[in-house]
């Protein structure tokens, strides 16, 4: 992938262009300000930047809301030392969030994921096709012990009460929020549907509904063993969401 890093920091600027140029990747510029990462994504076209967020002048969550107006916007992974612009991140449509010193695994995982697709083609996607663009949040922050996650609505299967947090199975693995089911089903309705008072799941994951006694069904997902248990309540709901779909 083309790769523009963008840090006031000359030694963080080339460790992480010597990371990613160790993995075939090209670093097509290097910028120490936010003016000059957008003047070179505008000349360059980059697939990824990789954005600091506490700079002189013009800050990396302002930055990347100008680069999300371009026509060739690049996907963008903030690269910080702070951990509370997560939020502020995902609204400006962010595909990572990683603190510093970012491990080499993490950015790679990260780059990879950027490879996908770019952030204009996903935006477009998301307003074409997916429920979960009616959402102003198209990402979950989740705190790990790497730092701060950024997870994509549509890579989550579901999500199940845990205890007192809220415990998302996506593609990545699991992790828990602090959030309640209730806000989530507000929130992501058109896209998850409440399957027992304990869980939610994304209807895109939907596989089939699955016998398993007497007048009892458990949900089997697209791309996942997992299984969940329908509640006799929400059986019939269920049911008729599916047919409407």
């Amino acid at each position: 992938m083309r790769i523009v890093i963008c840090d006031d920091e000359p030694l963080a600027r080339e460790r992480l262009a010597r990371i990613v140029r160790e993995e075939g990747h090209e670093v097509i510029a290097l910028a120490a300000t936010c003016m000059e990462a957008i003047a070179k994504v505008k000349e360059l076209a980059p697939d990824v930047i990789l954005l600091d967020i506490r700079m002189p002048g013009m800050d990396g969550i302002r930055c990347a809301q100008e680069l999300n107006e371009l026509n060739n916007a690049p996907a963008i992974i903030f690269v910080t030392a702070y951990d509370h612009y997560a939020i502020a991140a995902f609204k400006a449509h962010a595909v990572g969030y990683l603190l510093k010193p970012a491990n080499k695994e993490e950015l790679l995982q990260v780059l990879s994921r950027a490879s996908l697709l770019s952030n204009a083609q996903l935006n477009e996607i998301s307003r074409l096709e997916d429920p979960l663009a009616q959402s102003n949040r198209q990402h979950i922050a989740a705190r790990t012990h790497r730092g701060v996650e950024l997870i994509a609505l549509q890579d989550i299967y579901y999500f199940t009460a845990d205890q007192k947090y809220v415990q998302i199975r996506h593609k990545g693995g699991t992790v828990l929020i602090d959030e309640t089911l209730k806000e989530l089903e507000q929130e992501f309705g058109d896209a998850f549907f409440r399957i027992h008072r304990n869980a939610l799941i994304n209807l895109n994951y939907l596989e089939m509904l699955e016998a398993i006694d007497q007048g009892q069904y458990q949900v089997c997902f697209k791309g996942l063993s997992d299984k969940l248990a329908i509640s006799r309540r929400h059986l019939p709901l269920l049911r008729d969401k599916i047919q409407s779909m």
